[in-house]
């Protein structure tokens, strides 16, 4: 469905959280070049002015998922802006990486994870179902390939993103009757600023763990940094998972899933029929972990 015809009064309305970098900035640009009324979900008051100065039909709003009285404040400015028609999509895409050994991540932030990759996202998604349920809107959930596989050293991020897979599949029945359709989108690694920013992140974690830490994983993460680094320089664009977001959102039978990339599609094909030890062994090689 394409919106450029329509009056602005008339235009189909969409909320993309997470909008100010990356995956969420770019889907929001796109969505606004198709004519639609974005909503564009961000933490800090400079981003919602950067975005008010690029198109007349992106509405940024300071939206915060660990802060429920902005949601609220967000879900009334929507529901006054789209009145009874309603929003037509939701993209749930904003989200954090904690990374670093498991044995070491503060339990705060084990919280905060799940705090903003989950809780947050449900919270966000009760508070829009009103006017979605009026557009028989879309929700569209970013995952990942770690919604599919866990890989070492984010498993608090892959824990987050196997609960969205699961609250994803549930929601997805539990609102078929009002024609909501639930989508999952599942890219790799992606060419934005959040891997960079966690991968820093543990290694400030490690460091303030102090020398006996280091000691027990440095070979592990000096393996990783490399792995990173490798994945990173084959990064997949943006526009891979912009188009499947549009897609999601525009198509008249869009997919319950879209693995970004072939990568995605035969990783998490596999993983369901490999043995466990085969599997292990197959992740400690691909990432240059030592025995």
């Amino acid at each position: 469905m394409h919106a450029t015809n329509q009056s602005h009064s008339q235009r189909p309305a969409v909320l993309i959280t997470g909008a100010s970098t990356g995956i969420g900035a770019a889907c929001v640009q796109e969505m606004a070049q198709r004519g639609y009324r974005v909503f564009a979900g961000v933490r800090q008051p400079s981003d919602v002015h950067a975005l008010q100065a690029q198109s007349s039909e992106i509405n940024p709003i300071l939206l915060d998922l660990t802060d429920g009285a902005q949601i609220a404040a967000a879900a009334e400015t929507v529901r006054r802006e789209v009145g009874n028609r309603g929003l037509a999509g939701l993209v749930n895409n904003a989200g954090i990486v904690v990374a670093g050994p498991l044995e070491i991540v503060p339990i705060e932030q084990l919280r905060r994870q799940f705090e903003v990759n989950v809780v947050g996202l449900v919270a966000v998604s009760q508070a829009m179902l009103p006017m979605l349920r009026l557009a028989r809107g879309r929700i569209v959930n970013m995952s990942s390939l770690n919604g599919c596989i866990a890989s070492p050293y984010i498993s608090p991020y892959a824990a987050s993103k196997h609960a969205l897979e699961a609250i994803s599949d549930a929601l997805r029945v539990e609102l078929r009757r009002w024609g909501i359709r639930v989508v999952l989108i599942e890219p790799g690694a992606t060419r934005t600023p959040i891997w960079g920013k966690s991968m820093a992140d543990a290694a400030a974690l490690i460091e303030r763990a102090g020398s006996a830490v280091m000691s027990l994983y440095r070979a592990d993460l000096e393996a990783m940094q490399v792995a990173s680094k490798k994945m990173a320089d084959a990064a997949l664009p943006v526009e891979s998972v912009v188009r499947c977001v549009v897609h999601a959102l525009t198509a008249r039978y869009p997919k319950t899933r879209y693995p970004v990339g072939l990568r995605v599609n035969l990783l998490c094909r596999a993983h369901k029929w490999v043995p466990s030890p085969v599997w292990d062994w197959i992740v400690r090689r691909s990432l240059g972990l030592p025995k």
